[in-house]
């Protein structure tokens, strides 16, 4: 009996293992990501409270090849943020994919006053929600960042493992997006950052 329960507590631990086994490639994002609240201002976390960030492991389930089908004719629009405050974009397209045999969209937006600034003018914002949301991730959402350059022959891979917090699931004091109606998927994404374990701020 107790070698078998020797053996059936070193199968959890493998498994255990396995959950939390993070890629060279995405580790390497993860440092940077962290790196980059240290060099950005009014940076919400400081380099005391990058041990409190909390990630899945690496999930290749939800690195995803999706169609792109582009907005010919966009049209501004405020998105509303988590301050009250609100933000001008246009909806640059939809994105159509397939988790677990179900298909599933999101749009991708463009901030009007982020593009109109040369070294940002391909970037693309993908905010989004799922059933993880107030259980193991934040609960206002997540984030991921695209490039329309990313785009080819309107495909390209979504990699939800890179999908990371708005600041304000560290501290108040700012304009978050909140994820559109469109971008609530009915799925649990098990992948990217999760809720951060450190103290919430005040400014």
């Amino acid at each position: 009996m107790n070698k078998f329960f020797a053996f059936f507590i070193l199968i959890l631990l493998s498994c255990q293992e396995k959950s939390i086994t993070v890629d060279p490639d995405l580790k390497a994002h993860r440092d940077n990501y962290k790196e980059g609240f240290l060099h950005q201002d009014r940076s919400p976390l400081t380099k005391e409270d990058l041990e409190y960030l909390d990630f899945f492991g690496s999930n290749p389930d939800f690195k995803v090849e999706a169609t792109f089908e582009e907005d010919l004719s966009p049209v501004p629009f405020k998105m509303p943020t988590y301050s009250g405050k609100q933000k001008e974009f246009v909806r640059y397209g939809t994105f159509y994919f397939k988790v677990q045999n179900k298909r599933h969209s999101l749009e991708v937006y463009r901030n009007l006053r982020v593009v109109s600034m040369p070294q940002y003018r391909n970037v693309l914002f993908l905010p989004f929600k799922d059933e993880t949301n107030d259980v193991t991730t934040y609960g206002g959402g997540r984030y991921l960042d695209l490039k329309t350059d990313d785009i080819v022959d309107n495909k390209m891979v979504l990699d939800f493992n890179h999908a990371y917090n708005p600041w304000c699931a560290y501290s108040d004091g700012f304009n978050c997006p909140i994820p559109p109606r469109a971008n609530h998927l009915e799925l649990e994404v098990l992948a990217g950052e999760k809720k951060f374990k450190g103290n919430y701020k005040k400014q």
